[in-house]
């Protein structure tokens, strides 16, 4: 419900802002704007306003009909809503072919008032403002996150004891604790650093340092596609077991991670390590006889155990020691001791302004890289909806984490309405170009007809993702 709510409360701000910069353009270059929506309202809203004889008017839960009465007199004002379907909104400008106006829905001949008379640049702003405003807006809250909160980072230089990998990085040639100290010829600052230049970029000239040699090695070129399949693959098994135990609590694959041993810090209370005797101070070794020499091997691990007793070996003072855990949720219940040391930098409000710039681009940039990968089978299969957006949201509210995903959304949704697909504003935006360089117009009903098709294209892209959220649900 947590995961939901903010969900929602993020899209609705984005909506929000997104059509706010459409809307802004539009009353500029004096273009009217006869409707402003956030979320959808076929058949009703819930609430519609408007202003006209100096004061506000009303209606509740109404139709969508029509008005014939003093409404309809006032067309130059806008009429603000709110409509029940939270999939987005609108922003219904006057004499613009979109969603909301056919041709046969415009006067005869232009008015001075309508988009289609205003001279092209005006136009281009007037599309292009709801993408800067979502992408100037991310740039924003990561300045006021980085000015409130300060930057916690994990230089890889510090990770002191080496990185755990998966087996598929396994299968590159890396071995357990080896040192990352190149890709390309450029060393990684943190390990979100090498997951890009990896598995995003494509990189494949790494050099570790193993023990006391450096090793060079090369990583296969489809290392990105093979990860996807494997993650897809992971994701259903994960599936598959919670829907055989309630309980079972689901685990992301990691590509890569920091070699943490695992030596008790803290046991929580009522979980199965408290209730098995294990103390802090403890170091796990072996679960059913299975290495688990790090954290990350040990939750590997734990997740095929739900509802099972299993053996711990661990060391006590030097002492070795088994032990019998019942298990309930796939997991020990204890936090691991690491000496890590983390970099921790505060900024003022001047120095966040162009970190906060640094950020967001830095993010569009992995984001651009990776859309590449959209377009492989595995990529396809990986592709969510509001499902998997929602399930990016932390189970507890957090502000630090909704506005975080919400600056990362914005940064989304401001490069998908770039894209040239009719019916997004980047359509609009490449049919305004080609009008800047022939110097000729399309028609009203050549446009019509791009959003048709532009329209059904986002339809069949929103039940691919949607329907792929509802696969991982049932299968």
């Amino acid at each position: 419900m947590i995961q939901a709510i903010q969900l929602i409360c993020a899209l609705a701000f984005l909506v929000l802002i997104h059509e706010l910069g459409h809307f802004t353009f539009a009353k500029i270059f004096h273009v009217r704007v006869e409707k402003f929506y956030l979320f959808f309202n076929p058949w009703f809203s819930i609430i519609k306003m408007k202003k006209f004889d100096g004061k506000w008017h009303f209606k509740f839960f109404t139709r969508n009909q029509g008005e014939e009465d003093e409404w309809a007199q006032h067309p130059e004002n806008t009429e603000w809503g709110l409509g029940w379907l939270p999939l987005g909104g609108y922003c219904a400008i006057g004499g613009m072919v979109d969603e909301t106006h056919k041709t046969e829905d415009l006067a005869p001949e232009p008015q001075a008032w309508e988009f289609r008379s205003k001279p092209a640049w005006q136009r281009m702003f007037i599309i292009l403002g709801g993408i800067l405003v979502n992408f100037i807006g991310a740039l924003v809250i990561f300045s006021m996150l980085l000015w409130h909160w300060g930057q916690d980072t994990l230089p890889l230089r510090n990770v002191t004891t080496g990185l755990c990998y998966s087996q598929i990085l396994l299968d590159e040639g890396f071995e357990q604790q080896d040192k990352i100290l190149f890709i390309n010829g450029k060393e990684p600052e943190d390990l979100g650093e090498v997951i890009e230049a990896i598995l995003i970029e494509g990189k494949q000239n790494v050099v570790v340092l193993r023990g006391s040699d450096t090793v060079q090695l090369m990583m296969s070129e489809d290392l990105g596609t093979r990860y996807l399949a494997e993650q897809n693959a992971f994701d259903k098994a994960e599936r598959d077991k919670k829907r055989a135990n309630k309980d079972y609590t689901k685990r992301r694959m990691t590509l890569v991670s920091e070699w943490i041993p695992c030596v008790i810090d803290t046991v929580f209370p009522n979980e199965a390590g408290a209730l098995a005797g294990l103390r802090k101070g403890d170091s796990i070794v072996t679960v059913n006889d299975i290495p688990t020499p790090c954290l990350t091997l040990l939750n590997r691990e734990m997740r095929h155990h739900t509802d099972d007793t299993i053996t711990v070996a661990y060391y006590r003072a030097g002492e070795y020691c088994t032990v019998q855990a019942i298990v309930k949720n796939g997991s020990l219940g204890f936090a691991a001791k690491w000496d890590f040391k983390v970099k921790h930098r505060d900024y003022t409000f001047l120095e966040s302004i162009p970190a906060g710039i640094e950020y967001g681009w830095g993010i569009l940039t992995m984001y651009v890289k990776q859309f590449r990968l959209v377009f492989t089978k595995e990529g396809a299969q990986s592709v969510g909806g509001f499902g998997a957006i929602g399930s990016m949201f932390p189970s507890t509210w957090s502000w630090q984490s909704f506005w975080h995903m919400t600056a990362f959304l914005s940064i989304i949704l401001a490069f998908m309405n770039f894209l040239p697909i009719p019916a997004l504003d980047g359509g609009y935006i490449l049919f305004l170009l080609v009008e800047m360089i022939t110097r000729r117009k399309p028609s009203d009903k050549f446009l019509e007809k791009a959003n048709e098709i532009g329209f059904w294209l986002l339809l069949l892209l929103l039940i691919l993702a949607n329907g792929n959220d509802l696969l991982k649900l049932f299968f």
